[in-house]
């Protein structure tokens, strides 16, 4: 079954990141934030994956440090399940997204972003990184 183009998903109660992979699975790249005061997010990604022709959805999901599920991955399984009801037909992927948008951040500075910047853009950065991770996952179990 093919898995790309995906779309990565960086759930927040205020935003939501969203990125997606190239029709390869190469590249991700950083698509949009969901103001969830704004717009209603199921709606927003159930249109982007028609737009996008997705195939798989991966949604990070915020693990303690000790590798187990706290009040974060309830909210975001919750919204995984709405996902799942709008779009039956499409897989759904829980990745582990620890340290995601402290790498991003990391990639935003070096690339010459200042902190004050990094906020309209930092969920799409982390949900880059969410599909970086999936897709290094991926690649690993195909050797």
């Amino acid at each position: 079954m093919e898995t790309h183009p995906a779309l990565g998903i960086d759930y927040g109660t205020a935003r939501i990141g969203i990125a997606a992979t190239d029709d390869c699975g190469i590249l991700a790249h950083p698509v949009e934030s969901i103001d969830v005061c704004r717009i209603d997010p199921v709606a927003r990604i159930v249109r982007l994956v028609e737009l996008l022709r997705i195939r798989t959805l991966v949604l990070g999901l915020p693990m303690r440090l000790d590798g187990t599920e706290g009040s974060a991955c309830v909210r975001v399984r919750a919204f995984g399940m709405k996902l799942q009801t709008a779009l039956p037909e499409l897989p759904l992927v829980y990745v582990d997204e620890f340290l995601t948008t402290a790498t991003a951040q990391e990639k935003l500075h070096a690339a010459g972003r200042k902190a004050r910047d990094f906020r309209p853009i930092i969920d799409q950065a982390a949900a880059v990184e969410i599909l970086n991770q999936w897709m290094e996952n991926e690649r690993s179990r195909s050797f």
